[in-house]
């Protein structure tokens, strides 16, 4: 395989897998969160944290994406 699909694939990587971690934690807390904000409505700044917490995965996933295509001279190629 040639370096830059070896690259892009890893660049992939690091995308993809922490979103689809984020999408199974979230999947995990949205209903916990709803049932408690039905319980305790002065948690929702609480719940919402706790949903926003898991997109910092993907985005410093894309941080590292990005790092990843600079240093090889490109995302052109």
């Amino acid at each position: 395989m040639e370096s830059n699909a070896m690259l892009a694939i890893g660049a992939a990587l690091a995308v993809g897998l922490p979103a689809l971690a984020t999408a199974w934690a979230q999947g995990r807390i949205g209903p916990a969160a709803a049932a408690t904000l039905a319980e305790k409505p002065e948690l929702s700044t609480t719940a919402i944290i706790l949903i926003a917490i898991p997109e910092t995965m993907v985005i410093l996933g894309f941080v590292v994406a990005v790092m990843i295509l600079l240093r090889s001279g490109g995302a052109g190629g």
